[in-house]
């Protein structure tokens, strides 16, 4: 059987797109196809979302990233905080690369390591969707707080005494 075309791999050409294919090896490059809109981000988006909750899961590798958010440092200078060795820091920013969190250049023997926040962006898409449950959820406690106060300051109000009734002075003693 002949090797699929990047058209039947990918786009999922339609059946004469795909007989084309077959006859014209390079048909592919050729043949116009309606495109379909496949968006790559949704179906790496949970790839990737798990690759930067997992690295952000280990506190040594959220300082790391929060050491980098002020500056570039090098594996050196992100060990350091920390009584691990450069080995060990440099299995923690591996896995910040591997979530696209962190990007390295080397400078002759030097690794310099950069923050790329991008990937932040998707965790915190992420949560925000859930934020409306919080909300929700603190709007409800802080009414009930509320309703608690009043009642606990209606309670501790002094009970109001009755107006002093004056004695009516009478006619008789005006005479």
């Amino acid at each position: 059987m002949a090797p699929l075309c990047p058209l039947e791999r990918e786009w999922r050409a339609p059946q004469a797109t795909r007989a084309a294919c077959r006859e014209h090896s390079t048909g592919w490059l050729t043949i116009k196809v309606r495109a379909r809109i496949f968006n790559h981000m949704v179906e790496s988006t949970s790839d990737r979302l798990d690759a930067v909750f997992r690295a952000l899961a280990d506190p040594t590798r959220r300082a790391m990233v929060r050491s980098l958010s002020r500056q570039p440092r090098s594996v050196g200078e992100l060990a350091e905080p920390f009584e691990i060795s450069l080995a060990a820091a440099s299995k923690h920013i591996k896995v910040l690369e591997g979530a696209g969190l962190v990007q390295r250049d080397v400078q002759g023997r030097t690794h310099v390591c950069r923050l790329d926040a991008r990937p932040l962006h998707a965790g915190m898409e992420w949560m925000r969707h859930y934020e409306q449950f919080w909300n929700q959820r603190l709007d409800a406690l802080e009414t009930l707080l509320r309703e608690e106060d009043r009642e606990h300051a209606a309670r501790k109000a002094p009970a109001r005494k009755p107006a002093a009734i004056k004695p009516m002075r009478s006619n008789r003693s005006k005479r």
